[in-house]
């Protein structure tokens, strides 16, 4: 099968055409360099430096002919999207309405978005169900909410098929460490520099972190399962920011110096999301523990 992979030399994006091409997947990379990496291109894909906001997608889809796009490439910090939510538009809801665009001329089996729990913001309930309401704190969230609505608008006039992963708080080997979505690579990367760790808040806050492998393989299962849903892919499970310290203290027996700074502008208090339905509809669930997962994030630093 002939499967576009965006941002596929980024974190997670490489990382699902490692699996794809293991699956046996005709793999074309399309990725800026912004923030992906060289190193991380498999070989066995055919890659692309382009821009989805600029470059001549359209043409490129009519080239190759994908089954199936992956669309990975976004502008994921939340920082920057409070900063420039411009810049934040014109990658996450402009880059994707283009790629849009391109594969409702191709015949696409399915279109597979990768978004955020984000899109919620702050919640009474917990775990978040993919029917809570939807109330972004941030221009991040904002995007790729917007961008969720032209998808499924696309479906309805054009009968391109979809899925929509909401992702909680992804980590693993090949993260950037910045942003607060890549809080244990900074982490990680302070622990190994024997640095102390910069907390925004009192600690307390809690997300659901979830290990890349089992982002990636959720979206292996979103191929064949999940047509035209919006499914969360997560752990179910909290952990809050001063929890995360003292399991990594343990891990590597030591101690980490916390310097606690005032709460960032547009991030939430506490997230976790149920992925109940992502059970159901994917046949799939999450197979690493936050030790275990850490433990392998560790390993590659």
């Amino acid at each position: 099968m002939i499967t576009v992979v965006t941002g596929g030399a980024g974190f997670i994006g490489s990382h699902l055409v490692d699996a794809l091409i293991q699956e046996g997947h005709e793999v074309h990379i399309l990725d800026s360099l912004t923030s992906g990496k060289k190193e991380y291109i498999n070989p066995k894909a055919t890659f692309y430096e382009l821009d989805i906001c600029r470059d001549d997608v359209k043409g490129l889809f009519r080239k190759i002919k994908p089954a199936y796009v992956f669309h990975m490439a976004a502008q994921a910090d939340v920082t920057t999207s409070m900063e420039d939510p411009t810049f934040d538009a014109e990658v996450n809801l402009f880059g994707t309405l283009r790629l849009l665009e391109a594969s409702k001329e191709v015949s696409l089996e399915k279109f597979i978005f990768a978004s955020t729990s984000a899109v919620y913001g702050e919640t009474e309930h917990i775990p978040i169900t993919e029917s809570t309401p939807l109330g972004p704190l941030a221009f991040y969230g904002l995007s790729k909410m917007v961008a969720e609505f032209y998808i499924k608008l696309y479906q309805q006039s054009y009968g391109l098929p979809y899925t929509i992963l909401r992702y909680a708080n992804v980590y693993g080997p090949r993260q950037v460490a910045k942003g607060e979505g890549g809080v244990i690579a900074i982490f990680a990367s302070k622990l190994k520099e024997n640095q102390g760790v910069r907390i925004f808040g009192d600690g307390e806050q809690t997300r659901d972190f979830i290990f890349v492998d089992d982002v990636v393989q959720a979206n292996l299962q979103a191929i064949k399962h999940g047509k035209n849903e919006i499914l969360n892919v997560s752990t179910m499970k909290k952990t809050s920011v001063n929890d995360l310290v003292e399991l990594l203290e343990k891990m590597e027996n030591k101690k980490i110096k916390r310097l606690y700074l005032p709460r960032k502008n547009g991030e939430i208090k506490d997230s976790c999301l149920s992925n109940e339905k992502a059970k159901q509809i994917l046949k799939w669930k999450p197979a690493h523990h936050i030790k275990q997962g850490l433990e392998k994030t560790l390993k590659e630093l």
